[in-house]
């Protein structure tokens, strides 16, 4: 924002807006259909770094005018008026259903194609008092330089609107799905991920296109974004009449999800952790032994040699070639867990660290990680490094016909997170670590794709904008083993597919503290169970208490990690086995259903999983109803999160007729329903009256 003292020019060049006061220059500009780009430096040329945004989409229809307004102060009359007579003008960009206003003082303002104001800048400053002034000199757009560098930190500020919701910026540990009223930290953790892309209730969305760590505050008196060291201000923002428009122009911009490979539909087994080929052969074949379908199991952590050898522990998986083969032949894929830290031992460190492959420590001992190892995270963001990784990884994996990769430790998790400390190829970690998990994911993608490989997918625990069109399927991480935490993964996996990643799952169970004799964690289980046959991903996973003991502490020199318990569909009782095969076999039903679902994401960016106001809009009721979904278009899902609960009220929108899945009942939407929900039952209603025929 320009300063009262700043001298301030405003003019246009193509289709693009340009402020210019003192030595900082900003550019609004058309970017694909209904949306524009604001960028801002203090720097003599715009940094480059596009971030998100890397191909500009098509859609443009942009139109530029101006209007020159009387900028006189109101108390001069008369000859008065003629002698102290003042002009502006203001700058109107308007690219399809958004305009933007630069007024002649620099303040941007938003509108839809009806003239509603969408969004404005915050402004409290006494330029003028022909509008709203107050003397507190605080600006809307602040690059605040760093002493004794080139970097600044950054602030922005929009005004604040009592009837906002706001839903998407990824996922975070905490109920509410509307963060109207919160504080998020603009970073990644274990089980956090920012995706810093918000769906306004007011007709517009907006991505913070910056990978810096920072935070932002959606107040009731402003909306403040903040990078704590950065080159430029950046972001994108766009209008539709619909959340489905509003996601399809975002999603166009940043990249959709490829295709979802046919494993991705079906079930997925895993634990933590088989600990031997044999182990997991012998879980597999009794799946199927009983008749029951599996699409994927997984490998997870320490079947390697040592942290970033990036292979297989020849004494406990003898034969991964063999494995895999009789695994295809059960129609099971094999996900192989990787991790990006390189162990000081590992017979890859050396290399890694001459060539500028991992990254560096501004202080201190320069580990990053010293669990199971000390160890040092690759840098993600170096292409030479994605390509070693792939490579170690296509030689010791790939060619035994493993397609799909398990990317654990994707934020990456720092111990501390002292961000500040670490660089990255790309830059200092304060300025672009939020990407890491980004480059991650593409280095798998590319290796892949120049093998021939058509749909990609890896599981990854973490993404940032633009994450999905890597084919990452992201999951939320180590959370706890609890109805509490249940009820946080809704709103995470919704709020997720907002944000503009479709393939999500959580850890059915929860991952930490489910003992599996526990007759508490076994009603969890299936409740999360029923629930995650509803999901993008339908995956078991979780480190079942109590743990085994480990045989050996250590063999060779390395340190051997044991397991929990067992983790199948089988291990929790002949009562709930049952139901648990129930669903495995609903879940095949639903898989043409899936596959469209599936589809419609990668063709216009529409999640999977979506809150009831992405189909129900003009139903005021839909955007207020935080525990009930819609699963696709055609189904509504109300999962239950409470212990011991056995009904529960529905919502059910109105602009529908709804029928219970189970007793076939017909309902009139704009009303609440109570559900019965024995232990074998999750509420699910089918829209406009269908019958899709997956309860059997």
């Amino acid at each position: 924002m320009v300063t009262e003292e700043a001298e301030m020019k405003i003019y246009s060049e193509g289709s693009r807006i340009i402020i210019r006061s003192g030595g900082s220059q900003l550019w609004a500009e058309p970017w694909g259909k209904d949306s524009l780009r604001i960028r801002m430096t203090n720097e003599p040329q715009m940094d480059t770094n596009n971030w998100a945004l890397e191909e500009k989409p098509d859609g443009d229809n942009a139109e530029i005018r101006t209007e020159t307004v009387d900028t006189t102060d109101p108390w001069y009359k008369g000859e008065e008026y003629s002698h102290y007579h003042s002009s502006g003008v203001n700058y109107y960009l308007t690219n399809g259903k958004i305009t933007v206003k630069a007024d002649y003082e620099g303040k941007l303002s938003f509108y839809n194609q009806r003239g509603e104001l969408l969004t404005e800048e915050y402004v409290r400053n006494r330029n003028r008092i022909n509008r709203y002034c107050v003397p507190l000199r605080i600006e809307a757009r602040e690059l605040k330089c760093i002493p004794g560098s080139t970097d600044h930190r950054l602030y922005a500020r929009f005004e604040a609107f009592d009837d906002e919701r706001i839903y998407g910026m990824g996922q975070y540990q905490e109920k509410n799905l509307n963060k109207k009223g919160a504080s998020l930290e603009l970073c990644h953790r274990n089980s956090q991920a920012s995706v810093p892309f918000m769906l306004s209730s007011r007709g517009y969305g907006f991505l913070w296109n910056n990978p810096a760590v920072g935070s932002v505050v959606f107040g009731a008196n402003k909306t403040e974004w903040y990078a704590q060291s950065t080159k430029k201000l950046d972001y994108f923002i766009t209008a539709g009449d619909t959340p489905a428009e509003i996601e399809e122009n975002y999603t166009a911009a940043v990249g959709r999800a490829p295709r979802m490979p046919e494993y991705g539909l079906g079930y997925w087994q895993c634990k933590l952790r088989y600990r031997t080929q044999e182990e997991l052969l012998s879980v597999a074949r009794e799946h199927k032994r009983r008749g029951l379908p599996m699409d994927a199991i997984v490998i997870d952590f320490f079947h390697w040699t040592r942290q970033g050898d990036f292979k297989f522990e020849p004494r406990d998986w003898p034969d991964p070639e063999g494995m895999v083969k009789e695994l295809k032949e059960l129609g099971i894929e094999t996900v192989v867990s990787v991790w990006p830290t390189i162990d000081e031992k590992s017979e890859n460190f050396g290399e890694m660290a001459e060539n500028g492959y991992l990254v560096s420590a501004d202080r201190g001992s320069g580990l990053h990680m010293t669990w199971m190892g000390n160890t040092v995270f690759y840098d993600a963001t170096n292409p030479g490094a994605q390509k070693f990784v792939w490579e170690k990884c296509r030689e010791n994996y790939y060619k035994y016909g493993i397609r799909c990769f398990w990317l654990d430790e994707a934020e990456p998790e720092y111990g501390p997170y002292d961000f500040d400390n670490y660089r990255y190829y790309a830059g200092p970690a304060l300025q672009c670590t939020n990407i890491y998990p980004k480059m991650y994911a593409k280095g798998f993608y590319d290796g892949l794709k120049s093998e021939g490989e058509s749909d990609v997918m890896s599981l990854v625990r973490c993404a940032w904008a633009g994450s999905q069109k890597y084919g990452v399927l992201t999951w939320s991480g180590d959370i706890h083993s609890s109805f509490r935490a249940m009820r946080e993964q809704l709103q995470a996996g919704l709020n997720m597919g907002i944000a503009g990643i479709p393939w999500w799952t959580s850890d059915i169970g929860g991952f930490l503290g489910g003992d599996i004799s526990d007759e508490g964690f076994r009603e969890l289980l299936v409740r999360w169970f029923e629930w995650g046959a509803f999901c993008p991903v339908f995956r078991m996973h979780g480190e079942r208490s109590p743990w085994h003991e480990r045989e050996e502490e250590y063999i060779d020199g390395v340190r051997q990690l044991t397991s929990g318990q067992d983790n199948e569909v089988w291990s929790f009782g002949e009562e709930n086995y049952e139901i648990l095969k129930k669903y495995l076999f609903i879940r095949e039903r639903l898989r043409p259903y899936i596959r469209e679902c599936m589809d419609r994401a990668s063709e216009s960016g529409e999640p999977v999983i979506r809150p009831l106001f992405f189909d129900f809009s003009g139903d005021p009721k839909a955007w207020e109803t935080e525990d009930a979904y819609m699963f696709g278009p055609d189904i509504l899902v109300a999962p239950i999160m409470e212990e011991g609960a056995r009904e529960r009220t529905v919502y059910l929108p109105e602009g529908a007729v709804w029928t219970d899945a189970y007793t076939k009942k017909v309902y009139e939407g704009g009303q609440t329903v109570v559900c019965p929900a024995p232990i074998d039952i999750i509420p699910v209603f089918y829209r406009g009256g269908k019958d899709l025929g997956i309860m059997g």
